[in-house]
């Protein structure tokens, strides 16, 4: 595995903040040093040395195989574990336009807004993180063992991994792609997905993600097993 990554710009992951931070927590609890999981994973101590300090941000690839060889899933590395709580009183009651005076029968109309749906989270709560440029973003409000259930950018020229070394992982992978194009490659097969084309693969299998054109991709994402335990 190549060690490719990206000098932290301002505004990005710096020292003491969540993923740094969980990565070397996650590390220490196993009672692994930094030699050891630097031999594990193909990369030098110092590179991961850096990961943990937010001063150096690791490919999609190698951060995919820093957390499975810590036990951890790339969404527990975003954001906050517990969602921020609103009290069912507090809850906006949110009104479209009212026609239940005039409803004919039948006729379907807006209810007012109450309570609270568990895992709900709103457009501007997702916690997210960017790797070398590709924005993921969770959309479970907390961190689920079972499943990624991820929105991801690759704006244009962004990769998930270098065309000459290939990702893998436990699990599988489930994309759906909303806008935008994405060239996909697993194995020796290679397509490019548009708007509305979806796919899944055994991500144990060699895999790259990339968008080589001129307008931002964006797709749903499901990797459900990464850890390899079913």
């Amino acid at each position: 595995m190549s060690e490719a990554f990206s000098a932290v710009a301002d505004g990005a992951e710096q020292p003491g903040t969540p993923m740094g931070q969980r990565l070397r927590a996650a590390r220490e609890a196993a009672k692994m040093s930094l030699r050891e999981l630097a031999r594990r994973v193909d990369l030098s101590p110092s590179f991961i040395s850096q990961v943990e300090l937010g001063r150096a941000a690791p490919s999609v690839g190698t951060l995919f195989a820093m957390t499975s060889e810590l036990g951890l899933s790339l969404d527990s590395l975003m954001g906050v574990e517990d969602p921020r709580a609103v009290p069912a009183a507090e809850t906006t009651l949110r009104l479209r336009k009212a026609h239940a005076d005039k409803a004919r029968g039948g006729q379907v109309v807006a209810l007012a807004e109450t309570g609270t749906l568990p895992g709900l989270q709103r457009a501007d709560e997702r916690p997210e993180l960017y790797l070398n440029g590709v924005r993921w973003e969770r959309l479970t409000p907390a961190h689920d063992p079972d499943v990624e259930f991820l929105r991801v950018t690759y704006p244009p020229r962004t990769e998930s991994c270098p065309a000459d070394n290939l990702m893998n992982h436990g699990g599988s992978e489930y994309i759906h792609v909303l806008t935008g194009r994405l060239e996909v490659q697993v194995a020796f097969a290679r397509q490019v997905l548009g708007p509305g084309d979806s796919l899944n693969f055994d991500s144990t299998i060699p895999h790259r993600l990339s968008n080589p054109f001129d307008e931002p991709a964006v797709g749903i994402w499901f990797v459900v097993d990464r850890s390899g335990t079913r």
